[in-house]
């Protein structure tokens, strides 16, 4: 069975290099005799994984000194309660709401305290990023929160908002390691790796120190602290052990590729190769402002509905998996991760130019 072109936004395609290392230390980890699925997270292998995996990361995103690496579970969703219950001081906080998780967070934001709705492009389905270089921002806030990359709407903030030295929180799931960051522009800076860093299950936080607080209230439970987790360095119950060990193969490869700026101009020209083919389509066509498109995720259309469910089918038929659109919004959706190989996006436009002519 050849692979097919994996264009899901999560789960998504891992590096094929990366699984057959995986597959091949399977049964026996570096002459351990066992599998790091059935390795003790107190073993002196386990703890050389974790370790190797943080100092890649760290690596990788020249991440500073006062900034803490936590591998964590429970995904992007359990850091909407996270961290309100850990950074809201005064009680209160700004949410810039540009697609479903951002809303997410913001709604879940109102149970630990007020949470402001400063800016948000819901008026045109969240297909823009609005204008935030001079925003309400409260005086009285905690932070400042932001998705970064919208994997359902295809969006992506080119330039951060001005948070007027309030805190930026960001969840950047979707365009995690797929280009460089400033990490010191962020308080916290955080996603799910199922995107495009590895397996289901973890989600790495990274927080400057100075918010890992000690006198939270006494009902925010011991596993929902950061100060917990930070303190017994992502240790303190058993982790998503194996799931952080392909995270951090994944590290090794993106290193191997040349790091972040490789990977940044690697994504810009596939990215190209399928926004140029949806601009001068008479068929087809994308759905975002072009200047806020994502280079990650690239939802677009026919304007019929019919035809997008014939595209679809048609497209799964050829070996294209998960073009389908997010439910909220409907029509086709590709998820062109940093493990995407080029070849799979040039295959996927010369099958939508030959779908287009037969459908013209």
């Amino acid at each position: 069975m050849s692979r097919v072109y994996n264009f899901s936004a999560g789960p998504a395609v891992l590096p094929e290099e990366v699984l057959r290392e995986v597959a091949e230390e399977m049964l026996d980890y570096n002459g351990t005799g066992m599998s790091v699925m059935e390795m003790s997270h107190r073993s002196k292998a386990y703890q050389e994984i974790i370790d190797t995996a943080e100092a890649d990361l760290r690596d990788l995103m020249n991440i500073p000194d006062n900034y803490k690496v936590l591998f964590l579970q429970g995904g992007a969703s359990l850091q909407f309660s996270m961290i309100p219950m850990n950074l809201m001081k005064n009680g209160e906080a700004d949410y810039i709401v540009t697609g479903q998780w951002a809303k997410k967070a913001y709604q879940e934001a109102q149970k630990y305290g007020k949470a402001n709705k400063i800016a948000t492009s819901e008026d045109k389905t969240f297909s823009y990023i609005p204008d935030c270089s001079d925003l309400p921002i409260s005086e009285n806030a905690d932070y400042v929160y932001i998705c970064e990359n919208n994997t359902i709407y295809g969006t992506k903030y080119k330039e951060l908002p001005n948070t007027k030295g309030k805190i930026l929180v960001a969840d950047v799931s979707s365009c995690f390691l797929s280009e460089p960051v400033d990490v010191e522009k962020y308080g916290v800076i955080y996603g799910g790796v199922q995107k495009n860093i590895g397996p289901a299950g973890v989600v790495i936080v990274i927080i400057r120190e100075d918010l890992i607080r000690d006198d939270l209230p006494e009902n925010v439970p011991t596993m929902l602290k950061y100060k917990t987790h930070a303190d017994a360095g992502s240790l303190y119950n058993t982790p998503p052990a194996y799931g952080i060990y392909v995270c951090g193969k994944v590290f090794q490869w993106l290193k191997k590729q040349g790091g972040l700026e490789a990977m940044k101009e690697h994504n810009e020209k596939k990215a190209k190769i399928l926004y140029d083919f949806l601009d001068e389509s008479k068929l087809f066509k994308g759905t975002v402002e072009k200047k806020d498109r994502s280079l990650m995720n690239v939802p677009f259309v026919t304007g019929d509905p019919e035809l997008d469910a014939k595209f679809v089918k048609e497209s799964k038929e050829a070996g294209f998996e998960n073009l389908k659109g997010h439910r909220t919004v409907g029509g086709m959706r590709a998820s062109i991760y940093n493990a995407m190989p080029i070849e799979g996006v040039e295959a996927l436009v010369a099958f939508m130019r030959k779908f287009e002519e037969e459908n013209a």
